[in-house]
């Protein structure tokens, strides 16, 4: 069967998923067969043997065979429902002991045989299990053959569910088409697409599981070369219809501007100038590190195009960044008297103001629309588009950059990045441009002082952000799950905002922010934070680009350990942006001596450029405990640290598909 055909086929089709468990799924945005099955684990377990009750051990995970017996008691009360029942074996007799669970009568039943699986405690002489895992026998001896799968969860759902209905869907849809050429699958010796399913999600051990993953990089790889050769192509050496010469106007501005540019931004300006007057189309991406000034680079360039008479658009990734950089440059309009028409567009502009912006963008009437995805609509029509800027660019998938630029004839394009990326992987992954590198910063921008503390620490962390929340800065707060996971530890925005508002004066204004929420309440949310109206911002890393608030002078991140160092310098940049000192606390979860070796990096250096390349360096091959590293949002299951050879041999492959 062809893969891609696994789109098109409702989750709803398996047996025993119903509109409640779909509605689960697709809190986890699976709402297709095809979804579900590119649902990678985030790790795996290896379930224990089975085990007599007189070898259960007090403290550890185990699992044993038992009958049920006859003494299955339930009581429900106002605060809780718990239900006990004792299992045995031939060596002893073990209590087990559920909660908020209503069904079980229906299951335990006296004689019955189970497997059940749990940390094992002890009550007086016997042995216990509180919530233990409830397996039928022949199952979990099949199980036992492989590792477990552990999956990104959410509330009402578990990874033994999960497990479930991706094996059901394997063994139901396969085999599967082969989306590699056989030669390449051959001289890597990979497995075929039906087995690296198979493996991804219930590997026999490491080796297997290591070859299905490879796999799977190398494809997603080789996609994103080839999707990037047809755009380079496209691009290489293209005539332009918009020659630009140097006006009195873009002159006049650059000499008004009341802070000296640095050299990085002169640079980056003057590569922008000689491609946008070489008679060629431009395709140029500025890299600079967070609070280096692309984007005042990026508003003289539409300075530049609208004094040449023609039309530019800007495409932020987020609707309260987009608005930031909306007010900002129509201030500078505004005090510099350009005389520029600047509008705004998003998803939340008004359907009046939307077929009035259409129209004036139609007619030339508008120089410069700054706005979100509601740019590439289909409606949104341009009467000379002659430059095409997209502020975060990596934010934006590949089809949507090519989306906006083909709202002209063949305008140039800007693309800006704070993500640095390691010199030893620059070259091949903005193989498709031609790039500048803004290293320096304003002089006015003050260092981030950073500190390393264990979670022992915490309060002292949060005592610290009080007060700098008492002297009137606001706070972020970061924390790596959006809810409580019964296979982790990690802390979560859910239960941390409960803490916090229980830990802080009631005047302390608290808001949660995750990715889950739909884009209107993250943007209503992150407009509120921007306005000054929340103190703390209790959020996921869905707070690492979308904001700009010079107030934001303190950032706290939990479970520092689980990020790469290049993400935590990101989510570190979102403090900083104004004249006040500001503050980064990084809480070492793990506590572990090689955590603290590794973070204590973020405490040497505050140069992005260093700070991805030691990522690197210090990550290495990565291993099974963490099968999907943070850092990197283009990939689902690849890593360009990681994973860098791949990545090379998968760029060769797809170069020689276009030679």
């Amino acid at each position: 069967m062809n893969f891609e055909d696994l789109k098109n086929i409702s989750i709803k089709e398996l047996k025993g998923v119903g509109d409640k468990n779909a509605a689960l799924f697709a809190r986890l945005g699976i709402e297709s067969i095809y979804d579900l099955i590119n649902y990678y684990p985030r790790t795996y377990k290896k379930l224990p043997p089975l085990s007599k009750v007189s070898e259960l051990k007090e403290g550890e995970i185990c699992a044993s065979r038992l009958k049920m017996a006859d003494d299955f008691y339930y009581k429900k009360t106002a605060n809780n429902a718990v239900t006990t029942v004792t299992g045995y074996d031939s060596t002893g007799r073990v209590s087990l002991a559920f909660f908020r669970v209503s069904y079980l009568r229906n299951v335990l039943k006296p004689g019955s045989e189970w497997v059940i699986l749990g940390r094992v405690k002890r009550k007086g002489r016997n042995y216990a299990f509180e919530m233990p895992e409830i397996h039928k026998i022949t199952e979990y001896i099949e199980s036992l053959r492989n590792l477990q799968p552990v999956y990104p969860l959410t509330k009402g759902i578990n990874s033994k569910a999960i497990a479930k209905y991706v094996g059901v869907s394997i063994e139901q849809f396969s085999p599967f088409n082969e989306d590699l050429p056989y030669e390449i699958i051959e001289e890597f010796d990979f497995p075929s697409m039906t087995k690296a399913l198979a493996d991804i999600h219930f590997p026999i051990d490491n080796t297997e599981y290591i070859k299905a993953r490879d796999r799977f990089a190398f494809c997603e790889f080789y996609k994103f070369f080839i999707e990037l050769n047809k755009i380079k192509k496209a691009y290489n050496k293209l005539k332009s219809d918009y020659v630009f010469i140097e006006t009195a106007e873009y002159e006049r501005f650059k000499t008004l501007i009341p802070y000296e540019l640095t050299k990085g931004q002169k640079d980056a300006l003057s590569d922008i100038v000689n491609d946008v007057t070489s008679g060629f189309v431009m395709n140029r991406l500025i890299q600079g590190d967070v609070g280096c000034g692309k984007t005042i680079v990026a508003f003289l360039s539409c300075v530049l195009c609208a004094s040449n008479g023609f039309q530019s658009a800007f495409m932020a990734p987020t609707e309260v960044l987009a608005a930031q950089h909306f007010t900002k440059f129509s201030e500078l309009n505004e005090r510099y008297k350009l005389g520029l028409s600047i509008a705004y567009l998003s998803g939340s502009t008004s359907k009046t103001q939307k077929n009035e912006i259409k129209e004036n963008l139609r007619n030339g009437n508008i120089d410069l629309l700054v706005g979100t995805h509601a740019l590439i609509e289909d409606d949104v029509e341009f009467e000379d588009l002659a430059l095409v800027i997209t502020d975060e660019q990596h934010r934006f998938g590949v089809m949507q950059r090519d989306t906006l630029n083909k709202k002209g004839n063949k305008p140039h394009v800007l693309s800006l990045s704070a993500t640095p990326i390691p010199r030893t992987l620059a070259s091949v992954y903005y193989t498709d441009l031609q790039v500048s590198v803004i290293k320096d910063k304003p002089s006015c921008r003050i260092p981030i002082k950073t500190g390393l503390r264990k979670a022992s620490e915490r309060l002292d962390g949060l005592r610290f952000l009080y007060s700098k929340v008492k002297e009137g800065r606001q706070a972020i707060i970061v924390c790596p799950m959006i809810e409580e996971n019964e296979d982790t530890n990690l802390s979560n925005v859910t239960d941390y905002s409960k803490f916090i508002k229980d830990l802080m004066p009631k005047d302390i204004r608290i808001g949660i922010l995750h990715g889950r929420m739909k884009n209107n309440e993250k943007n209503r949310i992150m407009q509120y934070f921007a306005n000054g109206d929340i103190d703390i911002l209790v959020s996921t890393t869905v707070i690492e680009v979308g904001i700009d608030v010079p107030n934001a002078t303190v950032i706290l991140i939990e479970n520092a350990e689980r990020f790469g160092l290049a993400q935590l310098h990101q989510l570190r940049g979102r403090v900083g942006r104004g004249s006040e000192a500001s503050f980064c606390i990084l809480i070492n979860g793990s506590e572990s001596e090689d955590e603290n070796e590794r973070l204590s990096v973020m405490l040497e250096s505050d140069d992005g450029f260093y700070i991805a390349d030691e990522d690197l360096r210090l990550r290495g091959p990565g291993d099974l405990a963490g099968v999907r590293q943070s850092g990197d949002i283009r990939f689902k299951i690849a890593d360009i640290y990681r994973d860098r050879d791949l990545f090379v041999k998968a760029k060769n492959h797809a170069d020689s598909l276009f030679a």
